[in-house]
């Protein structure tokens, strides 16, 4: 089966960075669309930032200027990095990646979730 795991997530100080990764395994054809989301306690599941197959970007407005997505589709990995933490930011990061197992059929994959802590 194909599984997503992230790692990078951890406690961190406000005004600190964090880098989160995130690998795709498993029997891939391709992956198209690659995003992270999050979710605060108490709190629905928010988009923070997509990335698509030809490298396009869009980024929630609380995160724009600070966060910056990305991917290495030679590794199938989605990355995030964040600069200029706030505890606003605290929550469960969630990965997420549209993949191509069996054409023309596409699943959409979550990972576990990750923690990012930012203390104040």
């Amino acid at each position: 089966q194909v599984q997503l795991v992230e790692s990078g997530g951890g406690l961190v100080q406000a005004g600190g960075s964090l880098r989160l990764s995130c690998a795709a395994s498993g029997s891939i054809s391709y992956i198209r669309d690659m995003g992270w989301y999050r979710q605060a306690p108490g709190k629905q599941r928010d988009l923070v930032a997509i990335v698509t197959e030809g490298g396009r970007t869009n980024y929630a407005d609380s995160v724009k200027g600070r966060f910056t997505i990305s991917r290495d589709n030679a590794k199938n990995t989605v990355y995030l990095q964040m600069h200029s933490l706030k505890p606003d930011d605290t929550a469960v990061y969630y990965c997420n990646a549209h993949i191509v197992i069996n054409f023309p059929t596409i699943e959409i994959i979550w990972g576990q979730g990750i923690q990012v802590t930012v203390s104040s």
